[in-house]
């Protein structure tokens, strides 16, 4: 079997004693603390390397000097919860932990960075993020889409700017990646660092993203009220769409945490909406037993079955604009049943920005302080184009380049589209 130490790039060489050290129960990192990404054999078949990661942590060596070096943190992309936990701590950090005295904020997403000179950034330090977590969304505010890159960067060097933390999804974390690798071209010594924030969990070598937990922890009670709303008319259907545009971790993980969910529909696994087996029938079918029923479906899912003529757009981002999966099978599961002459009643709830926009539950505010430490101790040693991953029980430095390389999705085969399958009993002949 083939192994493979991942490395990280480094502005250069640290050599200057970290000011921890002073702190007795500081445990640094070593050179050689790496950890391995996979426990199971089987993961690994013919080509298939074993990989090594550094272990994250604080280093007894830092690259930048304390005593006037300047941060800036930027927010882009959708909402999520936990974003404020994450600013929070890397300005505590920073300030208490490395003695940094000057942080930017910079507004609205890599816009405001781009536009520096027009969007004055925020200053940040810990009396302005004291309580911040209590919050949802973004102290910073965030935008979508690409801006120039050297315009960032100029923005960076023009307020002496060296370490640079893009907290945001896939498009926010290859932006990154392009900023760190101009930053290369260019021989300046500015370091790159993002914060995974992806509400769909949908970034490869991560065990879950911050804010995953709380999404799926509130998208649960909706399901109580969806089947609570189902229950209390004749032939009614609760409805559910959430977030996924991709990847169904969420709609699959709140099937889960929530019983109540009869059918769970992913964009992993296609589903049969018309003739034998389709979700038509099925529907049909359960009503006649039961009298209703509650159905999960992430946004991405079912895409294939919408035609509205329209074709295919694409956001500021430059992402597809998916079709409402939502609007669409209320749609037809009215059309369908009133054909039949059987009336239904369907309550349809779509939370996604409800749950986007409340602040991180316990858990994942616990996670977020990890995360925004060990991404200030990664960079103060000079480490860049890079993110922090928890992978298994540890936490790890990943390349921005493996981070964007592809999307995490649910395995059809796996663990946990086994567990839903085995928990709501749905029928195997509804997927093709």
């Amino acid at each position: 079997m083939k192994s493979k130490m991942v490395n990280i790039k480094k502005i250069g060489k640290a050599k200057i004693p970290s000011p921890l050290r002073k702190i007795k129960w500081v445990r640094f990192v070593s050179e050689g603390d790496d950890v391995i990404s996979h426990i199971h054999r089987r993961s690994f078949s013919g080509e298939d390397e074993l990989k090594y990661f550094e272990a994250a942590g604080p280093r007894e060596k830092i690259y930048y000097k304390s005593e006037n070096l300047k941060c800036g943190i930027v927010t882009c992309g959708g909402l999520c919860p936990g974003i404020n936990d994450i600013i929070r701590e890397i300005v505590v950090k920073l300030y208490q932990g490395y003695g940094v005295r000057e942080i930017k904020g910079f507004r609205y997403g890599y816009r405001g960075l781009a536009k520096a000179d027009e969007i004055k950034p925020m200053s940040l330090d810990p009396d302005v993020v004291d309580s911040i977590h209590t919050d949802g969304g973004s102290i910073l505010s965030s935008s979508r889409g690409p801006q120039e890159t050297d315009e960032m960067i100029d923005a960076l060097i023009k307020r002496d700017i060296k370490i640079l933390y893009a907290i945001g999804g896939d498009g926010t974390m290859k932006g990154a990646h392009d900023i760190a690798r101009r930053i290369k071209e260019r021989c300046l010594d500015i370091s790159v660092a993002a914060v995974a924030k992806t509400i769909d969990n949908d970034i490869p070598y991560i065990d879950r993203s911050f804010g995953f937990e709380t999404a799926f922890q509130a998208a649960s009670e909706i399901i109580d009220s969806a089947h609570t709303e189902s229950k209390g008319y004749e032939n009614c259907i609760g409805l559910v769409k959430l977030m996924g545009r991709s990847s169904g971790f969420i709609a699959s993980a709140t099937t889960l945490a929530n019983r109540n969910v009869n059918y769970c529909l992913i964009p992993e696994i296609p589903f049969k909406l018309k003739g034998d087996g389709g979700l038509l029938e099925v529907l049909k079918e359960r009503l006649h037993r039961k009298g209703h029923a509650v159905i999960v479906v992430a946004e991405g899912a079912g895409q294939n079955h919408i035609d509205d003529g329209k074709g295919v757009e694409k956001d500021a981002s430059g992402n597809v604009k998916l079709k409402d999966i939502g609007v669409y099978l209320k749609k037809s599961i009215e059309e369908h049943f009133a054909d039949e002459n059987i009336p239904v009643n369907i309550k349809y709830f779509n939370p996604s920005y409800i749950i986007r926009s409340i602040p991180a539950n316990a858990a994942d505010s616990m996670y977020c302080v990890n995360l925004a430490q060990n991404t200030v101790h990664a960079t103060i040693s000079g480490r860049t184009d890079m993110m922090v991953s928890k992978c298994h029980s540890d936490y790890i430095h990943v390349p921005l380049s493996m981070a964007t390389e592809k999307r995490k999705k649910v395995d059809s085969r796996g663990r946990l589209w086994r567990t839903v399958m085995g928990a709501t009993h749905q029928p195997a002949s509804l997927f093709i």
